[in-house]
C-alpha cells in the first residue's frame, strides 16, 4: 500500500502496531513523537502530571520548556511561576528556555529539536509551524503534554490528507504571508478543516525557509492541523547554513543525547544532515490524498485580512483606497518576526518615520534573531523609523503586556490571528498583512502598499477524489473491549455545535459540578429537551464540526454521564474529539450517516429520536443502520485502551 508523507512520518513514530502493519488516514494510533514542547502552560501540565500520580519524566530528552507568552508580566506571582518551572525542569533533567531566548517554536527549529522528518508535538496550536522545516508538527492537549511526560506517548488519528500544489514564483515584494492569506481567503469555506496538508510543486523552489514557516505556522487558521513541505534542497542549505552561523558565534543547543555526533551541537551537525539526506521520507507517486488544491504564486499580491477573521482577504492596493486610518502597528509574532522580515520592514521605510498618532511595536523571534538583525542593521533602522522594541516573546498577539489595542482602536498586524477581541478591546479591528505592508502603514498612519500589484483575482482550484475501496483487513478487539455495539439513533443536526451548546459556559468553572449535575445539564442551551430524550446506550449522531468552540472537557463528559454510548458526527472539532477519546469517550466520523439522516429527517427539529437501532461492528469497522453499510475509520488498540480504561489519565496511572 502507498503512503502519503503524512503517512510515513506517522508510521516511523508510531508504537505497538501489529505486525507489518501500514498505517493510514484515519487509523488511531499510539504515538512516541521526537519532542513535545510546552511553553507558560508548562505550570498547568505540571499540575496533570502530578495529580495522575508521576514522579518523574519518561524520556528527559522528549520534552522541551519554554517561557514565551507572558514574558512582560514582572509580577512576583509571574516570576514565581517562571521560577517554578525552571526548577521542575533542572530537578527532572529537561531542556529549558527561559524568558527573552524567544518563542518556542522559533527556539525549537533554532536549536535543532524540529528536525526533517520528525514528528513532533506541541501543547500550543502554532505546532504546525515546524511543517516548513518538513517536520510533522500537530498540536496536543494538556492532558497529552502530560501523558507523554509520563509514558513517553500518546495518541493520534492520523488526519485526511490534503496536497497543496504551489505554481510559479512570486512576484516581487509578494511573500509567504500573502500565500497563505490568499489560501486562506481563497479557499474559505473549511475546505482543510482538521486535514493534515503536504506542500508540492515547481513554486516551492523559490520558497525560502523563513516563507516556509510562516506558511505552515497559519496552516492553523487556515483550520489544519499540521502543513508540512517537503524535505528538499532548500531545507539541506538552511540546515547547513544554520550550522556555520552556530559555529560562527559560537553557539550552542542544551546537550542532548541524540545518536548523532559530531559538531558543535548534538542536533544540529554535518553528520545529522548526511544521514538525513540519505532516510529523508517522501510520498510515494501513487498516494492517495483526500483533497487536491493548486494555487498559482504568479497571481498572488500583497494582501489584508480581515477585520475579526483569516478568511476575508482584501487586496492591500485596493484597500488603500479606503485611507483606513490605523491607531497601532505591530512587527512581532512567532509567524513573522524573523530575519528576512524585519529586513523586508527595514528595506521598506529606511530612511522614513513613523506617522504621528501610531504607535509601531516590534519584537524579534528570537535573541538570535534580534542578534543578527542588529549586525545586519535593520534592527537599527526600524528604531530610527519610530518602532518601539518588546522583548523576544508574543505579547500583543496573545493580548498580553504593552500595546494592546484599545476601544475602537484599528491595527495592522503581521502576526495570524485577528479574532475579536484577541489583541486587545473587543471593539478594537486587527487586520493581517505581511511585514512590509505593516511597515509602509505605520509611516502612512493608514492602510497601504508599497507595491503596486492591483490585479485580477488569485488563481486556484480544488479537486476533491473519492478512494476506491480496497480489502478491509478485520481490527483486533482487545480482551474486554466489545466487538459489537447496538443503540438507538438520537439525530441533532445542527452543524458547527459548539461546546457551549452542549455544555453552557456558565457551569464550566464550578470546580464541585458532578456528573450527575452535567448529565442534567447537557444540550441545555442547544435543545432543552434533549436531556429528556436521552436513553441509556443511544448513539447521538451530530452534524459536521461538532464540538466546535472553546476546549472545555465538560462537553465531552457530560454526554458520557446522560448514558450516550458514543458520538458520531460528519466531521469533529479536533480539540473536541482529544478531550472525548481523552475521558474514554468514543467520536467517530460518519459523513455518509450523517447525510442520509438529514435527507430523512430535515432541520425542523433540533433532535430527532429515530427510534431505530444503529449496530457498530467495531471488528469489521462498519455500522449497519436502516439496512445500510457505512465504513467507519478502525478503532485500533490506541483508542480501545483508552475507553477500557476510562481516560488518558488512568492510562497512564495504570503505567506508572
Amino acid at each position: 500500500m502507498s503512503q502519503n508523507l503524512i503517512e510515513k512520518i506517522a508510521q516511523k513514530y508510531a508504537v505497538d502496531l501489529e505486525n507489518d502493519q501500514l498505517v493510514k488516514s484515519g487509523d488511531f494510533l499510539s504515538i512516541s513523537p521526537a519532542h513535545i514542547m510546552t511553553h507558560d502552560n508548562t505550570g498547568a501540565v505540571m499540575n496533570k502530571f502530578k495529580a495522575i500520580g508521576a514522579t518523574k519524566i519518561f524520556n528527559p530528552r522528549q520534552p522541551v520548556y519554554a517561557l514565551d507568552h507572558n514574558i512582560q508580566d514582572k509580577s512576583e506571582a509571574n516570576l514565581k511561576k517562571y521560577a517554578g518551572i525552571e526548577a521542575f525542569a533542572k530537578e527532572m533533567g529537561v531542556d529549558f528556555y527561559p524568558a527573552g531566548r524567544g518563542i518556542g517554536h522559533q527556539i525549537m527549529c533554532e536549536e535543532g529539536y524540529a528536525w526533517p522528518g520528525n514528528m513532533m508535538v506541541a501543547s500550543d496550536s502554532h505546532s504546525n509551524m515546524y511543517g516548513g522545516l518538513g517536520v510533522l508538527g500537530t498540536p496536543i492537549v494538556r492532558t497529552d503534554a502530560a501523558a507523554i511526560w509520563a509514558t513517553g506517548r500518546t495518541w493520534w488519528q492520523i488526519p485526511p490528507v490534503a496536497k497543496v500544489e504551489l505554481k510559479g514564483k512570486l512576484r516581487p515584494g509578494v511573500t509567504g504571508k500573502d500565500v497563505i492569506i490568499t489560501l486562506a481567503g481563497l479557499f474559505n469555506h473549511d475546505e482543510v478543516l482538521n486535514h493534515a496538508i503536504e506542500f508540492v510543486g515547481d513554486g516551492l523552489a523559490s520558497l525560502s525557509i523563513d516563507q516556509r514557516l510562516t506558511i505552515a505556522n497559519m496552516t492553523t487558521e487556515w483550520g489544519a492541523l499540521a502543513g508540512v513541505f517537503p524535505i528538499d534542497d532548500v531545507t539541506y542549505q538552511w540546515l547547513e547554513t544554520r550550522i556555520i552561523t552556530v559555529e560562527k558565534r559560537g553557539l550552542s543547543g542544551i546537550p542532548s543525547d541524540d545518536d548523532a555526533t559530531g559538531g558543535i551541537s548534538p542536533r544540529m551537525n554535518f553528520s545529522r544532515i548526511s544521514e538525513l539526506k540519505q532516510k529523508a521520507p517522501y510520498a510515494d507517486p501513487d498516494a492517495f490524498y483526500a483533497k487536491e488544491l493548486t494555487l498559482d504564486m504568479t497571481t498572488v499580491e500583497p494582501y489584508i485580512s480581515g477585520p475579526d477573521n483569516v478568511k476575508t482577504m482584501t487586496a492591500a492596493k485596493s484597500m488603500e483606497q479606503e485611507q483606513l486610518k490605523i491607531h497601532k502597528a505591530y512587527l512581532l509574532s512567532c509567524v513573522n518576526s524573523r530575519v528576512e522580515d524585519l529586513a523586508e520592514a527595514a528595506k521598506t521605510i529606511k530612511g522614513q518615520k513613523v506617522a504621528d498618532g501610531v504607535e509601531f511595536y516590534m519584537a524579534a523571534a528570537s535573541s538570535e534573531v534580534q542578534a543578527e538583525s542588529e549586525a545586519r542593521g535593520d534592527w537599527q533602522t526600524l528604531i530610527d523609523a519610530g518602532a518601539r522594541t518588546l522583548p523576544p516573546g508574543c505579547g500583543p498577539c496573545i493580548g498580553l503586556g504593552v500595546g494592546l489595542l484599545e476601544e475602537n482602536e484599528v491595527g495592522i498586524s503581521a502576526t495570524n490571528r485577528n479574532f475579536k477581541g484577541r489583541m486587545g478591546a473587543k471593539s478594537a479591528k486587527a487586520y493581517l498583512a505581511s511585514p512590509a505592508v505593516v511597515a509602509a502603514s505605520a509611516v502612512a498612519g493608514y492602510v497601504v502598499s508599497p507595491f503596486n500589484y492591483n490585479d485580477a483575482k488569485p488563481q486556484g482550484d480544488i479537486k476533491v477524489n473519492s478512494k476506491a475501496a480496497g480489502e478491509s483487513k478485520a481490527v483486533s478487539i482487545l480482551d474486554g473491549f466489545p466487538s459489537e455495539l447496538t443503540g438507538n439513533i438520537l439525530f441533532c443536526h445542527q452543524d458547527n455545535l459548539n461546546t457551549d451548546g452542549i455544555f453552557p459556559g456558565k457551569y464550566t468553572y464550578i470546580d464541585d459540578f458532578t456528573p450527575e449535575q452535567q448529565a442534567g445539564v447537557v444540550m441545555e442551551n442547544y435543545d432543552t429537551a434533549f436531556v429528556n430524550m436521552v436513553e441509556k446506550g443511544d448513539f447521538l449522531v451530530g452534524g459536521f464540526n461538532f464540538g466546535t468552540g472553546s476546549s472545555r472537557e465538560q462537553a465531552a463528559t457530560a454526554l458520557k454521564y446522560r448514558g450516550i454510548s458514543l458520538v458520531l458526527a460528519g466531521s469533529f472539532s479536533e480539540t473536541y474529539k482529544r478531550n472525548a477519546i481523552n475521558n474514554g469517550f468514543m467520536v467517530l466520523e460518519a459523513p455518509e450517516l450523517v447525510k442520509d439522516l438529514l435527507e430523512a429527517n430535515g432541520r425542523d427539529k433540533l433532535t430527532v429520536a429515530t427510534g431505530e437501532k444503529a449496530t457498530l461492528d467495531f471488528e469489521k469497522a462498519t455500522l449497519i443502520y436502516n439496512g445500510k453499510t457505512y465504513a467507519l475509520s478502525a478503532v485500533g488498540a490506541a483508542a480501545q485502551e483508552l475507553v477500557l480504561t476510562d481516560g488518558l489519565e488512568n492510562w497512564v496511572k495504570a503505567r506508572l
